[in-house]
């Protein structure tokens, strides 16, 4: 019963965006696509690592409140606020919704959201990157709540198929969702704690998770040793700054890194969509499109902050 009400919990935190509308700004901020696209692609250019960032940034806002730029609050006083988070430490490039949302606020003041300008900022990213384009639907409000530990609701690099589907489901996302969005690996970088687990002292048996190519896992023992691996880490995939479906192809080589992205083989309908993406990017790219969508039309918020950081 507890276990049931926590997810009813969860999920009572979102809700289904039916106000959202692609051309929700078109007469109040007519040029608010551009303006963000001129702050990503500008931030993209000194630095390949910025796509990569804001897209992980845009879900890991959506997992928790729903898309309420409540990743974007900082932590002020006692309140400890989720960017500050175990999961979100590594999170970066908040500047570039900075610089975004001062070009918007000159033009069209207090009328555009910061989550409507971060998930602008993750589809701009994803094109950026050699990906598909998308019509944003528009309207979010920005919340006034962040909290570091709610951000242990995020699906870990560590869970299995089981602890997926569960926490995908208590967004209302599906298996195919699921699947989908996690296409979105193709794109950056992991530090070796997410993955050091299954390449030291993986169990009792075995230093190293047999589901692991031998000289995949070889090479990222070397890169990643027991001690002093703080800072070190390695790309995604080894296209990682191009938006392609080559993480499928690795999940089959045994090539991924997290026990997420292989747990998508533990399931009949996870493994033959992994298998569909693998073999069609055009496939891959409808599905994750839609799925953005859907993931990305999750609300939360109450107001338009002034200061994304900040609450009015």
């Amino acid at each position: 019963m507890s276990a049931l009400l926590a997810s009813l919990l969860i999920f009572s935190l979102f809700t289904s965006a039916t106000s959202l509308s692609s051309n929700y700004y078109a007469k109040t901020c007519p040029n608010v696509e551009s303006l963000v696209r001129k702050a990503v692609r500008d931030a993209a250019t000194s630095d390949k690592k910025v796509p990569a960032a804001l897209l992980r940034m845009h879900f890991h806002d959506c997992f928790i409140r729903g898309c309420d730029a409540s990743v974007l609050l900082d932590s002020k006083g006692k309140n400890k606020a989720e960017k500050d988070g175990p999961p979100n430490i590594s999170l970066h490039a908040f500047y570039v919704i900075d610089n975004a949302k001062k070009a918007v606020e000159s033009a069209c003041p207090g009328i555009v959201s910061c989550a409507d300008i971060l998930a602008l900022a993750a589809r701009d990213s994803v094109v950026l990157s050699g990906g598909p384009s998308w019509d944003v639907p528009k309207g979010r409000k920005d919340g006034r709540t962040s909290l570091a530990s709610e951000t242990l609701q995020l699906p870990f690099p560590t869970f299995n198929i089981s602890q997926l589907q569960k926490s995908f489901a208590q967004r209302g996302l599906s298996l195919d969702d699921l699947v989908a969005l996690s296409g979105g690996h193709t794109l950056g970088f992991s530090h070796c704690s997410s993955f050091k687990s299954r390449i030291h002292n993986f169990n009792s048996v075995t230093d190293v998770d047999p589901s692991l190519n031998p000289s995949f896992a070889a090479s990222l023992k070397k890169i990643c040793p027991v001690k002093n691996a703080k800072n070190a880490g390695v790309p995604m995939d080894p296209s990682s700054t191009s938006f392609d479906n080559k993480y499928y192809k690795l999940i089959f080589q045994k090539k991924v890194l997290f026990s997420s992205d292989k747990a998508l083989l533990d399931l009949p309908k996870t493994r033959n969509l992994a298998a569909k993406f693998a073999g069609s990017k055009y496939a891959f790219t409808n599905a994750f499109v839609n799925s953005m969508i859907k993931m990305s039309s999750i609300t939360g918020g109450q107001e338009v902050r002034k200061n994304c950081r900040v609450v009015n």
